[in-house]
């Protein structure tokens, strides 16, 4: 047994150089009996979990001492070495694949070349074995192993299988090794990908066409927030990196394809937290002939399905919470959350300097108030913003429960449809689940007057400071001249929606590769 696999804390001057120094010696040694340490020849003919599923009803009902293969059908089998345990003349060797996990069994009787290979055999090590299935004495499925190669030599040691990577920050940084030691991170990324192909199925059925747009534009568009610039060298162009793909799916709309889709990469320049990364996944999709309304009803749907589908159930648990995604879910405007929640006056939304009362007390900048009450915008469409500010500082975290929350403020809405009863709000809803924001979705604004003045109205609140704003896409209006149908869009934040279906508390676990602050 090589001096890695003792406890650190029984051998804490076994330094890490000197555990690689010995691999990178076993590695010579390899190579010097004609052995390669990084071979390409071998081909396992099963998986691990194929051959558990294959054999796993033939444990016998008495347990013997002796060796008895199930059957003479011979298996060779693939994976990483995940334990090495030594009695003398025989070497216990649990190895994982893509499918699952087996103990080999290799005794100096019965393994060619047991001693050689045993001392090239570290934990880590990705092994091909040969040999035939049986039970051990204590009920295990194992490989009695005739043949053991060592295909790729590990030269780093693994952390502890049983307790994983224990700094959470490092376990991002060196995702290959979490994804080996950590239990339970390689099943949420399966998930992760079984909700985006169950998301695609899902649209297509209903007669969405997914589609492509780019991801670097001329104009910045779609959202409100911080961009990332980029430059293109042959053309000498400054170009931003997308922050969503709205306005060219609505001119895929506007061109006759009624029902279109896109699951990609959007890249906003914000703060890290447990609830955003700076790249993120989202779906959007677009339905000509629709509502607002409508989307709700797909959106319970969808959420529905995928939680039948990945959890088996409508009851999940989630930061201590038990979240109910049986339908109908709530509907609840900003301004009933704001009075109901948040415990403030309706004047709130009236009165831009009863707003403003408000806001100081809930801790928001008074900056950022004095640009809303500088803005010139008519009074309670300034009100409405100040209360959506309100909503975020006072209410957002109470929303536990499915909630669709609707009827946003005009100001903070500029690509969506006015109400027709009261022009200040706007057909527009958030989903709400668990206190965060998964869905965004509206009746889309068509008349192009209209969006050239709310694109305006964003070079004004730009100019008077603020940081997370649209410009101005004239091409976008021209396309709403050719005539755009009735239309309802949505954004669903995939991350965030693979966190609610797989219990993570931080957006970092369900990103293979979130982004960090540079290490060593």
């Amino acid at each position: 047994m090589s001096r890695d696999d003792v406890k650190r804390d029984e051998q804490p001057q076994v330094t890490l150089e000197r555990i690689i120094g010995e691999r990178r010696g076993k590695v010579a040694a390899m190579r010097a009996a004609g052995q390669n340490p990084y071979a390409n020849d071998f081909r396992p003919d099963i998986t691990l979990g194929a051959l558990r599923a294959r054999y796993g009803g033939t444990r016998p009902t008495e347990s013997t001492r002796e060796i008895t293969p199930v059957d003479d059908v011979r298996h060779k089998v693939g994976g990483r070495v995940l334990v090495k345990r030594g009695f003398g003349k025989t070497v216990f060797a649990p190895i994982r694949d893509d499918s699952g996990e087996l103990q080999l069994y290799v005794n100096i009787d019965r393994c060619a070349d047991f001693v050689q290979v045993i001392s090239w055999l570290d934990v880590g090590d990705v092994v091909g074995a040969e040999g035939r299935v049986f039970w051990t004495q204590k009920g295990e499925l194992s490989l009695l192993v005739e043949k053991l190669r060592v295909v790729t030599k590990s030269l780093r040691p693994l952390p502890d299988k049983w307790h994983g990577l224990g700094d959470v920050e490092l376990r991002y940084r060196q995702r290959y090794v979490d994804l080996i030691a950590t239990p339970g991170v390689a099943e949420t990324f399966r998930k992760r990908s079984r909700i985006v192909r169950a998301i695609r199925h899902f649209l297509d059925e209903r007669g969405f066409l997914e589609v492509e747009t780019p991801m670097m534009h001329h104009t910045l568009g779609g959202a409100a927030a911080r961009p990332f610039r980029t430059h293109h060298n042959a053309l000498d162009l400054d170009l931003y990196l997308r922050i969503a793909p709205e306005l060219y799916l609505k001119r895929l709309v506007v061109g006759g394809l009624e029902r279109v889709y896109e699951i990609g990469r959007n890249f906003r320049n914000e703060g890290l937290s447990r609830q955003h990364n700076p790249e993120f996944t989202m779906l959007e999709f677009y339905q000509a002939w629709a509502t607002h309304e409508d989307l709700m009803l797909l959106t319970e749907e969808l959420v529905r399905g995928l939680a039948q589908e990945i959890t088996g159930g409508l009851v999940l648990e989630v930061d201590g919470q038990t979240i109910d995604l049986a339908p109908p879910w709530r509907r609840l405007s900003v301004k009933d959350a704001v009075i109901g929640i948040g415990g403030h006056s309706a004047a709130v939304f009236d009165d831009p300097r009863v707003a403003a009362d408000v806001a100081r007390t809930v801790g928001i900048s008074p900056d950022a108030i004095a640009r809303v009450l500088a803005s010139g915008d008519e009074l309670r469409v300034q009100a409405g913003q100040l209360g959506m500010a309100i909503f975020e500082a006072t209410a957002e975290q109470s929303l536990i429960q499915p909630t669709f929350l609707t009827d946003f403020p005009l100001a903070v809405s500029p690509l969506a449809r006015k109400k027709d009863a009261d022009p200040a709000f706007c057909d527009r809803f958030e989903l709400y689940i668990a206190g965060r924001e998964i869905a965004n979705a509206f009746s889309e604004l068509n008349d192009p007057d209209d969006q050239r003045a709310r694109f305006a109205a964003q070079l004004a609140a730009k100019a008077a400071g603020a940081d997370e704003t649209m410009e101005y896409d004239e091409d976008y209006c021209r396309a709403l001249e050719i005539g755009m149908p009735p239309t309802a869009g949505e954004g669903i934040g995939i991350d965030r929606l693979v966190m609610l279906l797989t219990g993570q508390s931080s957006i970092r676990d369900v990103i293979a590769f979130p982004l960090l602050r540079p290490g060593e």
